[in-house]
């Protein structure tokens, strides 16, 4: 059975924490085999503290839980939030992991959380790990999509026509190109999952979806565009549609998945449904790549106090993805 890479991220926040504790929740689920990016020493000494129970291999390749270390610097045992030791050892671990995947010796790649403000610091130039993954692979053709259920199992799963930007910049930064592409990958994504349908909504940028030009012409010179255009190719696509009441909608379950046009109008619905459990899914990069829709927590890590139900829903997904496009 193929192996599933996990980077283990910041070593300083809480990626270490729930990487073991999700992997020791799945590790009767079924027999899948991982690689986990990081720290051995650390990892160890963390699953002692944590009374887990996983048996951790460097050199045994048959092992279940086998554990790679790329990063040459040595690692203190205790770190200062953000350290740039631990944030080039995320940045190491995270490229180790893609790579592999495109040698095809991974069959996707879990990542936990990194700093994006301690990379930068330590000297890497750094927008975030779906950037990052998208140049190593070599495409600009990504999109960011979260997802995730509530306690009835109702699943809200949104992709972003644009990710980190400042709001100020959205208006200027969106573009129909990124529109259609983002409604396409929505549509894949549901085809990968198996969804029965694909059905696509589109939100407007502008409040009430721009009232037909009177609070910006976004949605007339761009969106409206971009839904005819991937309509001609026989997606089945509604938009733009005002976000405010949409999202309402698409809860209920009237669509699949939600394209979005900034990063907050996509994510404070999804985070308000699915909060602990969200997973962010990076759609179009040759090789599947999850992680918990969370960050490092500094104020908790190294407490026993982290959840991991956000890791093991991306373990989740992953096996999920892999198992269909690999069967």
């Amino acid at each position: 059975m193929s192996r599933i890479g996990i980077s283990i991220g910041d070593v300083t926040g809480i990626g270490p924490e729930v990487a073991l504790k999700a992997l020791a929740a799945e590790a009767h689920a079924d027999q899948q085999r991982y690689l986990l990016l990081g720290d051995a020493a650390l990892l160890r000494r963390l699953q002692r503290q944590y009374g887990l129970d996983l048996e951790l291999s460097e050199d045994n390749p048959d092992a279940r839980f086998l554990v790679a270390n790329p990063f040459n610097e040595s690692l203190e045992p205790e770190l200062e939030s953000g350290s740039p030791a631990a944030a080039r050892a995320a940045v190491a671990w995270l490229k180790e992991g893609a790579e592999r995947c495109l040698r095809q010796e991974l069959v996707a790649l879990v990542t936990a959380p990194v700093n994006k403000e301690a990379i930068i610091r330590a000297g890497i130039p750094f927008i975030g790990q779906t950037e990052y993954l998208s140049q190593l692979a070599g495409t600009e053709r990504t999109v960011m999509m979260l997802l995730g259920a509530d306690e009835r199992g109702r699943w809200l799963r949104v992709a972003l026509a644009t990710t980190h930007l400042a709001i100020r910049h959205v208006a200027d930064e969106l573009t129909q190109e990124k529109v259609e592409l983002a409604i396409e990958l929505a549509a894949q994504a549901c085809r990968d999952l198996g969804l029965p349908t694909a059905r696509i909504a589109v939100c407007g940028l502008n409040p009430h979806a721009g009232e037909g030009g009177e609070f910006g012409d976004e949605e007339i010179r761009i969106i409206e565009p971009a839904v005819r255009a991937v309509q001609s190719r026989g997606l089945d696509v509604k938009g733009p549609m005002a976000a405010d009441a949409l999202f309402y909608h698409v809860y209920r379950g009237d669509y699949d998945a939600v394209v979005a046009m900034y990063h907050d109008q996509g994510l404070a619905p999804l985070k308000m449904v699915a909060f602990e459990n969200g997973i962010n899914w990076t759609l179009g990069l040759p090789f599947i790549r999850t992680s918990p829709d969370h960050g490092t927590a500094y104020d908790i890590a190294g407490k026993n106090k982290a959840n991991p139900s956000s890791m093991i829903a991306a373990l989740r997904l992953a096996r999920q993805l892999a198992a269909r496009k690999f069967s």
